[in-house]
């Protein structure tokens, strides 16, 4: 009980923060990074890099209403493959424009729901990727999986394309909680899905679980937990609901007084952590758990966790392109993004343009403090020596801006000559503490709960 009275009077129950997958924030994008900056970054990829893509599909089947995502209902293929078309004149034009030898390192197909393609669109759309860049051999093809929007047909194109990593939205077994949130997917479906995907030979499984739900109990994500424990998922990412209707509009049927209070959604996380940690996962960062022999976990005991847009990553490559509406991209440089409405992506796509529809140029402090951030939200630690050799900042400027930190957090955080540590018990407000080396103005009403 003190640790939660601790935790409210740091104001972790009050605070809406930032997730920090980017720094700064994609709120602070801004219609500077357009076209021309983007093929200058592009362009500027050293000969022979490794890199990564992302693929954004926008469509789904049926709109749930949990969800934040970008994305449109559709009922037919017809606007699908006119989006497929549309993909693949962008992938023929990046691929031109790469430099020299640059290989892919990792793929992911993301959205929305990108198995709602049929399986020969994922096999054209597939051979065009592969016509258009390099692969290594030892490419990482993640795809996110829809298990109500799957079959064997698709299942068999997407494993003869290369897919060797499955990512399957669960966020609650509870049937009564499905019907709230707009996400009918029951336990056997899932469990379904999960079989035919390792029949194929796809043995590495991603699961999403929510808590912080309507109406959702300790007793009831314990069952959830436990079912999707008995499915052996690789990593497990266990998000907490973000209710933002201002936002996401869909969202307004959830009712607002069936949601848990903050202390409530930190019982209900804790409740999930404790039967991954029983179940012999590895906590990683804030919100995720994976086998030990997982390259997950092994890149968090190595030091060489990672965070983007999809939350924590062990992929290392300094260049990230985004294929389709509203993908963001992400260089050395900053981030870049293109048009978010899919009708305004697809119309710079055919006019033979680049679809840059806004981003953010790193200046100033902007690299130094993505990086402090970065490794708060990885290792709960700030490494001193490191920061001192890669970024311009003098011992006395590092220590001044942690101890102020500190300050606005005692008791759950230690500074010393080597580092700045979050501790063990301060963990639940590492997004707030975080913010404390955010530089940038911040409206709380633009970001979720910091529990």
């Amino acid at each position: 009980m003190e640790h939660v009275n601790q935790l409210r009077r740091l104001g972790l129950f009050d605070a809406k923060v930032p997730r920090y997958t980017s720094y700064p924030p994609a709120t602070k994008f801004s219609n500077d990074v357009d076209g021309p900056v983007f093929l200058d970054w592009l362009r500027d990829i050293p000969p022979g890099a490794r890199i990564s893509l992302y693929l954004h599909v926008p469509f789904c089947r049926r709109l749930c209403w949990f969800c934040a995502c970008r994305t449109q209902g559709v009922q037919s293929d017809t606007p699908v493959q006119a989006y497929v078309d549309t993909l693949k004149q962008e992938i023929a034009t990046m691929g031109r424009l790469l430099p020299e030898g640059v290989e892919v390192a990792r793929l992911h197909w993301g959205g929305g729901t990108p198995t709602l393609l049929s399986a020969a669109m994922m096999t054209d759309l597939s051979a065009h990727l592969r016509a258009a860049f390099t692969f290594t051999q030892d490419v990482e093809f993640s795809v996110e999986v829809d298990p109500n929007e799957i079959d064997s047909a698709r299942i068999d194109a997407l494993a003869a394309a290369g897919m060797n990593r499955a990512s399957i939205g669960v966020q609650d077994f509870d049937p009564d909680i499905q019907q709230i949130i707009g996400r009918l997917q029951s336990y056997e479906v899932t469990r379904d899905a999960v079989e035919a995907l390792r029949r194929a030979g796809i043995h590495s499984l991603n699961a999403d679980i929510l808590f912080g739900l309507p109406n959702q109990s300790q007793e009831k994500i314990t069952d959830s937990v436990q079912m999707l424990l008995s499915l052996v998922p690789d990593r497990v990412a266990l998000y907490g609901y973000a209710h933002v209707p201002w936002m996401a509009k869909r969202q307004a049927m959830i009712p607002t007084e069936a949601l848990p209070t903050p202390e409530a959604r930190l019982h209900l996380f804790e409740t999930a952590r404790r039967l991954f940690l029983w179940d012999q996962y590895q906590e990683i960062g804030i919100d995720h758990f994976a086998r030990p022999e997982d390259s997950m976990a092994v890149a968090a005991r190595t030091g060489h966790l990672r965070r983007n847009f999809q939350g924590y990553t062990d992929d290392t490559c300094e260049v990230l392109i985004g294929l389709g509406a509203s993908a963001i991209s992400r260089f050395p440089q900053g981030y870049a993004q293109n048009a978010s409405s899919t009708a305004t992506y697809q119309k710079s796509v055919r006019a033979g343009e680049l679809a840059t529809g806004r981003g953010h140029a790193f200046k100033g402090q902007d690299r130094l403090r993505s990086r402090l951030i970065e490794m708060l939200m990885c290792e709960f630690r700030i490494d001193n020596a490191e920061i001192r050799r890669d970024f311009d900042i003098s011992e006395i400027e590092l220590a001044a801006l942690e101890r102020k930190v500190a300050d606005q957090f005692p008791g759950v955080t230690r500074t010393g000559t080597d580092s700045f540590e979050i501790l063990t018990e301060g963990r639940p407000l590492a997004r707030m503490i975080a913010r404390g080396f955010d530089e940038y103005e911040m409206r709380a009403e633009g970001h979720s709960s910091a529990i």
